[in-house]
């Protein structure tokens, strides 16, 4: 059982370099190596650069991890590491270190999803029983996931062109505020004393697919006619832009919740996790659809919406207990959808659907 195995965790699949050990559902250790300093002065992740760092931080990671948890690798049962979706080069480098740890010890190793850690994040956190809808809403990635366990998901609805916290970086650049954007805007907009009206996109079309390129666009047109108007832009006025923005991203997801809810019967509770999930007004409008359609809401704790090696051992605890094994063969991924059955919601290609 799931709840009996000490794993090992890596992830490395954007810019966070992290490794955990849990032991069932209790988190022994969970260190996460930030890179933000790295990717300031460029406004976003250059991905060269976060492989190279996570190349040079990822055993430090682990042995850091092994050490707060007061375990030897010995006393794991296998190692789980992010094999795909995410920046390549990062991704390999969690993969190799793997590998390398598996190979020397004799451990099994478990290849994980990264979309499948957050998705299973509430099994971790809340124990939350199959099945389950998602709302998996992260700076790549935004999905409406029915989990009917740990490597089954099908996918309600998704984003067609950006993701949520891709926006809010976005629009965090076009108004000169600091990466990343998600804290920034929602901090920026707590200032607010008045809101700019901005489009709630595809709310006029059935179904639960999103769109947020379009918003972003609504808001550089917002800031040039303030700027226009005031021969630059007020500090006031940009608080009520990031007002607006955050508004309408919190007012689309909650209405594409409810219908994803409409959508799912006999599903036990409606769960959101990802980085953007850490948002506050957005959580406040999750928790109140779940609450008029009579579910449970959760939500992970804020450290744990973000990335993080945790949800990558829990994830793996769990294809691990259901009979998954990797061998040196396992390959690192760029693209890898949860629901394989799925059309991909944004192209696909040689090297498969991203998403």
């Amino acid at each position: 059982m799931a709840q009996d195995l000490t794993i090992l965790g890596l992830e490395s699949s954007c810019d966070d370099t992290a490794a955990a050990v849990t032991r069932g559902r209790a988190i022994l250790s969970n260190v996460v190596l930030r890179q933000d300093d790295l990717h300031a002065a460029f406004g976003g992740v250059v991905p060269e650069i976060a492989a190279r760092a996570h190349a040079e931080k990822i055993d430090l990671a682990v042995e850091q991890a092994l050490a707060e948890a007061g375990l030897r690798l010995s006393d794991c049962d296998a190692i789980a590491v992010t094999a795909g979706p995410g920046l390549i080069g990062g991704v390999l480098a969690a993969v190799m270190c793997a590998k390398g740890l598996a190979a020397a010890t004799g451990l099994p190793l478990v290849g994980v999803n990264h979309l499948a850690g957050h998705a299973l994040t509430p099994r971790l956190t809340d124990g939350l029983a199959f099945p389950y809808l998602m709302l998996l809403v992260s700076g790549g990635h935004c999905q409406f996931l029915r989990v009917d366990g740990p490597d089954a998901f099908a996918r309600l609805g998704g984003t067609i062109d950006d993701a949520p916290g891709e926006a809010f970086d976005k629009v965090a650049r076009l108004l000169g505020l600091p990466q990343p954007g998600g804290p920034a805007v929602e901090a920026e907009a707590a200032r607010a004393t008045g809101t700019v009206a901005l489009p709630r996109p595809l709310l006029d079309r059935p179904g639960c697919d999103l769109s947020f390129s379009g918003l972003k666009t609504a808001v550089l047109r917002a800031r040039d006619q303030a700027v226009a108007a005031h021969d630059g832009l007020p500090r006031a006025l940009r608080a009520d832009i990031c007002h607006g923005f955050q508004s309408a991203v919190r007012d689309v997801l909650a209405e594409k919740s409810r219908r994803a809810i409409e959508a799912s019967p006999g599903i036990t509770a409606f769960a959101v996790a990802g980085g953007v999930a850490a948002n506050g007004p957005l959580r406040a409008a999750l928790s109140e659809v779940a609450e008029a359609a009579g579910l449970p809401f959760t939500a992970p704790p804020l450290g744990l919406c973000t990335d993080n090696a945790a949800m990558i051992a829990w994830a793996g605890s769990e294809l691990f207990a259901a009979g998954q094994r990797d061998d040196l063969t396992l390959a690192a991924r760029p693209r890898w959808p949860l629901d394989r059955t799925a059309r991909p919601m944004l192209g696909s290609g040689k090297r498969g659907a991203k998403a």
